[in-house]
Parts: C-alpha cells; sequence; structure tokens
C-alpha cells in the first residue's frame, strides 16, 4: 500500500493525503481514475509506473483508457 501511495505521489503529483484516499478506492474497488494528461505523456507514465513495480518485486498493474 505504501507503495502504491508513493506511485501517486510521484507520478501523479497528489499530496500524502490525496493519495492515500486514492489508494484505498483502489484497494477497496479494484481500480480508480488516477489522473488525466494527453495520451503520449499517459503512454510514458505507464511504462514508468508498470517498470518501478517490476524493478521493486510489486504486482501493481497501471492501464491507459481513453476518456469518454
Amino acid at each position: 500500500m505504501d507503495f502504491v501511495v508513493t506511485v501517486l505521489q510521484d507520478f501523479f503529483d497528489l499530496d500524502f493525503d490525496e493519495a492515500n484516499k486514492l489508494m484505498l478506492r483502489i484497494h477497496h474497488e479494484g481500480k480508480a481514475v488516477c489522473g488525466s494528461c494527453e495520451r503520449d505523456e499517459a503512454e510514458r507514465r505507464v511504462s514508468n509506473i508498470l517498470a518501478l513495480a517490476a524493478k521493486h518485486g510489486h504486482p501493481l498493474n497501471c492501464t491507459l483508457e481513453e476518456a469518454n
């Protein structure tokens, strides 16, 4: 859970309280919208988050979805 909070803070510029609330939502609901940005930036973030999670042995998943 701490790793997810750190990722949310580092990649989505959330403060600790916002990141913690979002982490709990992800934990309880299985997923949540973490941010919105241009496609190129979103693809870069997803790639970097997945690489960081793998490097640290965390089973964190991150996906990109087109906004409606």
